[in-house]
């Protein structure tokens, strides 16, 4: 086994964006990337393993039994593996494992959290013919540094694993996976993770479990503001809410503040007021139809291949080709 590790990290453009997002007429937002850092990674994995968060289980169903079928259309070309925002890496093994039965592959987890990505090597260090290269960076800068590293000869599968194309609002995601396709030869292949529309009462406890694991992973975002760049938030006055928009069929994770105050964040170099009862809007998750997921990538430049859907807890996997 080989890793490297190649690392892009900017504290400035965490206050820039911070600064920007908290300043903003109407309602105030944060981008959801920046709740995993070391601490909130590590929290997101034991939200993966909550009885209610039944996402990630039926991702790995699907990754453990058809991970034969996923890979089968791109033999017996040798494939170049990108995972975009790889985790903890735990599911991503089914794949890796059923390539490497017929040839070695190397293997490039983008991440944005080095201990993620350090998780990440340890879950699949030891897995037979696969060689790692970490790449710290945003999911569209390494996918080009994969893409640009490749030789000839080789296809390329990116992993979108999870439901993290959820986090995008629907046009943002058409674009976003326009340029991942830009960013693609054709004939290289897609498999994408999406969770699926489903019962309220189903998914409300998903993001707002009775432990409180979620707010706390929802409220360390206030605590890396206070870390990173000096602010003094009290993580006490904010509760960590969950909403469900109907129209748009995604769900909503705020932070609500409890009281009128002011923060100061010296890092961004800005100050914050807060009214009583205004949120801070820091994750969106949005839920997709079977049929939406083909027209969406169809319009991003894919072709579907094929689809698998998980019978316990509606989420689709679905592998699409590059045209």
């Amino acid at each position: 086994m080989f890793v490297e590790t190649v690392a892009e990290y900017s504290t400035a453009d965490f206050a820039d964006e911070v600064r920007s997002g908290l300043n903003r007429q109407g309602q105030k937002e944060l981008p959801s990337k920046y709740l995993y850092d070391d601490l909130g990674s590590a929290l997101f994995e034991v939200i993966t393993r909550l009885p209610e968060y039944g996402l990630t289980r039926a991702d790995e169903r699907l990754l453990r039994q058809h991970a034969d079928e996923m890979v089968h259309p791109l033999s017996p070309a040798p494939v170049v593996v990108a995972e975009l925002g790889s985790g903890s890496g735990r599911k991503t093994r089914w794949i890796l494992q059923a390539l490497a039965r017929h040839q070695r592959t190397t293997y490039y987890p983008i991440e944005i959290s080095p201990a993620a990505l350090s998780q990440c090597t340890k879950e699949l260090g030891q897995v037979d013919q696969i060689d790692i290269v970490e790449l710290e960076r945003g999911y569209l800068d390494g996918l080009a540094s994969v893409a640009a590293a490749r030789r000839p000869g080789e296809r390329l599968l990116v992993l979108f694993l999870g439901s993290t194309i959820g986090n995008f609002d629907r046009p943002i995601a058409e674009q976003f996976l326009a340029e991942v396709r830009r960013k693609m030869r054709p004939r290289d292949a897609l498999l994408l993770g999406t969770d699926l529309e489903k019962p309220l009462g189903q998914l409300l406890p998903a993001y707002d479990d009775p432990l409180g694991v979620t707010a706390s992973f929802n409220r360390n975002l206030l605590a890396r503001i206070n870390r990173e760049l000096g602010a003094n938030f009290d993580l006490r006055a904010f509760d960590h809410i969950v909403r469900y928009d109907e129209t748009a069929r995604r769900i909503e994770m705020h932070l609500l503040s409890r009281c009128s105050q002011r923060v100061t964040i010296p890092g961004a170099g800005c100050r914050v007021v807060f009214k009583s009862g205004e949120t801070i809007w820091t994750e969106s998750s949005h839920k997709f139809g079977v049929k939406e997921i083909a027209q969406m990538t169809a319009r991003s430049g894919f072709r579907m291949e094929k689809q698998w859907v998980d019978d316990e807890w509606p989420f689709a996997e679905s592998l699409v080709i590059a045209e």
